[in-house]
């Protein structure tokens, strides 16, 4: 069983190009890499792929849990193993998509997966509703400042999630994710959709105005009604449209926030991608279907 892995940021044809190459071979799985498509209901705002393209080839790690479920890497994991034992079985092969970085690490090396202290996060995440998320990035800076440079100062679910570690182990979050820092020899190929940014960003814009006359409002509307986990509630779209269902913007200047922070969250992708020596990166200007189609192709097996 080859196990292959197309990277890239939101938007960069991952899926695409991934459906051309599982229909090509005929024997191949397609497994999401997406901390967002777990959820079910969160079909439009996080581009799954649609029931036709799921009937025509097998697609795994979709729709796991309900909204109201908070979902981890190590629950990733665990479902990940069942899958893989169950493709090699069957005598098929595995293709990895999505941009999720610590998912695809999980994939790709394994990890050194922390515990969980629920009292330590329920207070820490009580703190942040008081004192905001950028009180604790400072204390996280004082305590593990490796770990604080890799998180932004607004992103109170890892923040929480680090001091949590700190806390509950005794240890540093950063020497949980040493490993991080290493890419040992895999059995996975890598092969990365690299676009020029200005190409990515336009590209971006048009996703989510396809995803807003799609019905995403609505769609945001229902997964609202369902008591959306901590985490559900933080999705790119999701989060800024609940912040207009909720009265505290526009829609357009919902749709805007939207398109900028999926265009800053493209970048961090990539420069998480970038560190990875053993990605083979092809450069896309149009198509990537026919322009990394056979570059993917000449390196199977």
């Amino acid at each position: 069983m080859f196990r292959l892995a197309i990277i890239g940021p939101t938007a960069s044809g991952k899926s695409s190009l991934a459906m051309s190459i599982a229909s090509e071979h005929g024997d191949v799985d397609i497994v999401s890499v997406d901390s967002m498509q777990v959820y079910r209901g969160m079909d439009i705002g996080t581009a799954k792929p649609s029931m036709d393209e799921r009937r025509r080839v097998p697609h795994h790690l979709i729709d796991l849990v309900e909204v109201d479920t908070e979902f981890t890497v190590a629950t990733y994991v665990d479902s990940l193993e069942t899958c893989l034992t169950a493709i090699k079985a069957s005598g098929r092969h595995a293709l990895f998509v999505g941009g999720t970085g610590l998912y695809l690490r999980a994939v790709v090396d394994g990890l050194e997966l922390a515990g969980a202290w629920p009292d330590v996060r329920t207070r820490l995440e009580a703190e942040v509703a008081t004192t905001g998320s950028r009180a604790l990035h400072e204390r996280l800076s004082r305590l593990d400042p490796q770990a604080a440079s890799r998180i932004e100062p607004d992103n109170a679910r890892r923040i929480v999630r680090a001091l949590e570690v700190i806390e509950g182990s005794g240890r540093l979050f950063s020497d949980h994710g040493a490993g991080l820092d290493k890419y040992p020899e895999t059995e996975v190929i890598q092969v990365g959709l690299r676009w020029p940014r200005s190409v990515l960003a336009e590209r971006i814009g048009r996703r989510v105005e396809t995803m807003i006359n799609d019905g995403l409002v609505a769609e945001v509307e229902r997964v609202l009604g369902s008591n959306p986990s901590r985490t559900a509630r933080q999705a790119l779209g999701y989060r800024e449209i609940i912040e207009h269902l909720e009265g505290r913007c526009s829609l357009d200047e919902a749709v805007a926030e939207t398109i900028t922070r999926t265009r800053q969250f493209a970048v961090r992708q990539e420069r998480w991608f970038r560190r990875d020596p053993r990605i083979v990166w092809v450069d896309v200007e149009s198509d990537p279907v026919v322009e990394a189609g056979p570059v993917v192709t000449s390196l199977l097996p």
